[in-house]
């Protein structure tokens, strides 16, 4: 069984020692180093390319934002995950322009950790629900709906306002009645038509332009 290899970065080692003990637990997921601030996380990607970070956003010296930052130029292959007791916009948006494909609150339980890591590496998108509102109140409507469709057909329009939801492919297909297979293909259309790298990228573009619409308060 191949296993997801992931990094931990925190200036608390007790968080850090609660993070390694919780990931000794799970048979998938292995954890190959440990950072207490921005620079030695850089450095260990650098040394050994892990799948995921589990990333601290508020460090002495170089934060978790410009860490993020640094990492996803130097390895595009390790998926990033902010880790933070904060869901504040001055927190929330630098860390997602960096780069982070996930963000999670500490008060998360385990199995949604565990389930954030396993997802962002399989190439999806995780927000928890709280960032995920504040993201839309923050830049629904900031942006002109002019060719909001960037091409796309109804059915891709209907999979990338899923896909900005949080949505996984399986629990997309389920919603929508279509295969998943299906899916993958309506989001690689997706990402080729509109240029974009990304889920994440694909969620923050239907947000922008107002096709996730706010939620209910």
């Amino acid at each position: 069984m191949t296993r997801i290899t992931v990094l931990v970065v925190d200036d608390h080692p007790v968080v850090r020692g609660g993070l390694r003990s919780f990931l000794a637990t799970l048979e998938d997921i292995e954890l190959v180093g440990e950072a207490s601030d921005g620079d030695e996380a850089v450095a260990l990607v650098a040394e050994h390319v892990p799948d995921v970070v589990l990333m601290d956003l508020v460090m002495p010296g170089t934060d978790g934002i410009e860490a993020t930052r640094r990492i996803r130029d130097a390895a595009p292959s390790t998926k990033v995950i902010a880790l933070t007791s904060f869901a504040t916009d001055d927190k929330v948006f630098p860390a997602i322009k960096a780069g982070a494909v996930g963000y999670m609150l500490k008060e998360a339980e385990p199995s949604e950790l565990a389930d954030a890591i396993r997802r962002v590496h399989a190439g999806e998108v995780l927000l928890h629900p709280t960032v995920a509102a504040r993201l839309v109140q923050e830049v629904t409507g900031a942006a002109p709906r002019s060719d909001v469709a960037g091409g796309l057909t109804e059915r891709e329009l209907d999979v990338l306002r899923h896909i900005a939801r949080g949505m996984s492919n399986r629990e997309i297909s389920r919603e929508l009645g279509i295969a998943e297979k299906t899916v993958k293909t309506h989001v690689s259309n997706i990402l080729m038509k509109l240029h974009l790298a990304d889920r994440t990228q694909a969620a923050l573009y239907a947000v922008k332009r107002g096709l996730f619409d706010r939620p209910e308060s």
